[in-house]
């Protein structure tokens, strides 16, 4: 689906998956070797503190965690391929956006920032 992060007056559009069901959840973007630099994996969940690890997952991530209000609360720009050391959100969070390790910072995204999907 489309998913946009809006932020200084700019707009950026990426295509990602849903994981819908607790296990896509679960398995996430884990044995992935690649990702477009405009993909990604958006995990919708009820208003919850959420955490997340790099279990199985080769490629490096950026975890981003999207607040009740949809703005980003907080973001972990490269997460550790395979570590096992947990990412948390800092606070309740309505769904968290996986995208390549780095790519937050080129689009210059930080916490405030407005995401839509």
């Amino acid at each position: 689906i489309p998913l946009a992060i809006s932020q200084n007056g700019k707009v950026h559009t990426f295509r990602v998956e849903v994981a819908r069901t607790e296990a896509e959840q679960e398995k996430g973007l884990m044995f992935r070797t690649s990702m477009g630099p405009d993909e990604g994996m958006i995990f919708p969940s009820e208003p919850a503190q959420r955490s997340f690890w790099m279990k199985n997952t080769v490629i490096p991530l950026a975890i981003v965690f999207i607040g009740p209000d949809h703005r980003i609360s907080n973001i972990a720009a490269k997460a550790v391929p395979s570590s096992l050391d947990p990412i948390n959100s800092a606070g309740p969070v309505i769904g968290v956006l996986e995208l390549n390790g780095g790519r937050t910072a080129e689009r210059g995204f930080t916490p405030g920032a407005l995401v839509t999907w």
